[in-house]
């Protein structure tokens, strides 16, 4: 296999007859009806979803993560998915949206871009008993209106109501943060340079790893966003940079049967014993060797 598929709203609409917006938004009113997975697969979309009795879990980004009564779980675009599992119990809801969407939402209210980007970190957090009712309100009133099928503000009603529900969700996310002392500054200008930098980044990680093509970008000198970066998130902007990097390569690697010099013209390496150096230098090991290993 030498690409990864990816997990598409259209294709998961045609297959499901469920309370949905076009291709922008799919409501699953049971968290067993979430895709079950034959392979690696890439988010093109965003997954909310809240667990209320049961179990559950998934690998995202080569990592495993539990899901428990009480949790709620985002999952941005980009990232890989190799398995989502339930147990014959599980029960909650899920939302899949796609990112033009996301967009839309994120317009006007760009604080809610740090949240998306927190959850990155965490995303799976739980949510106190309060936190759990109003959510079940939010997903309700939701679900009603996507029921209503010649209903005339039926986006801009669902748009409104994701807000609120989300702003709900990252007052639980940023009490995670707090507690790990990682919180992004209060300073608003500060988190718009950091949510306009891991934006740039997500889009351009692929062929740049300079500090100073991003601040040339941004309109800032390399020193400025380096203090910016590092004070709002407590990573330099070359942690980030390489965090992108070796996520990307370690998917390329677990996911797909590219030869590791594919994988260096992928993500413009000038050869693959400069991809070679630069994944044992973060990683501890070499290619090949992660390779064997998964």
């Amino acid at each position: 296999m030498n690409k990864i598929e990816t997990v598409s709203l259209d294709r998961l609409r045609e297959s499901h007859e469920i309370p949905s917006i076009g291709d922008d938004l799919l409501f699953f009113e049971d968290i067993q009806m979430l895709p079950q997975l034959d392979g690696p697969r890439r988010m093109n979309c965003i997954i909310i979803a809240v667990c209320t009795d049961g179990e559950g879990g998934y690998t995202l980004n080569e990592s495993k993560r539990s899901i428990k009564p009480g949790d709620a779980m985002i999952m941005t675009e980009g990232q890989i998915v190799n398995e989502i599992w339930m147990s014959e119990n599980a029960k909650g809801h899920a939302m899949l949206i796609s990112r033009s969407f996301i967009d839309e939402i994120f317009k006007e209210l760009r604080d809610m871009s740090s949240i998306f980007l927190l959850a990155r970190e965490h995303p799976v957090f739980p949510l106190n008993s309060n936190e759990q009712d109003k959510v079940k309100e939010f997903v309700e009133i939701i679900k009603e209106r996507l029921l209503f099928d010649d209903y005339r503000f039926k986006k801009e009603v669902v748009r409104l109501l994701i807000i609120a529900m989300i702003y709900d969700i990252g007052t639980a996310i940023m009490r995670v943060m707090d507690r790990e002392g990682a919180e992004p500054a209060n300073n608003s200008k500060a988190k718009r340079c950091f949510v306009k930098f891991i934006q740039l980044v997500e889009q351009n990680f692929r062929s740049e790893r300079r500090v100073s093509w991003y601040a040339n970008q941004m309109g800032l000198t390399p020193k400025y966003l380096s203090e910016i970066i590092s004070t709002t998130s407590k990573r330099t902007p070359n942690d980030w940079i390489d965090k992108y990097v070796t996520t990307e390569i370690r998917n390329q690697l677990s996911n797909t049967n590219k030869k590791i010099s594919e994988i260096a013209d992928d993500l413009n390496f000038p050869s693959q014993s400069f991809l070679g150096k630069y994944f044992r230098e973060n990683v501890g090991m070499s290619p090949s060797e992660y390779r064997k290993r998964n």
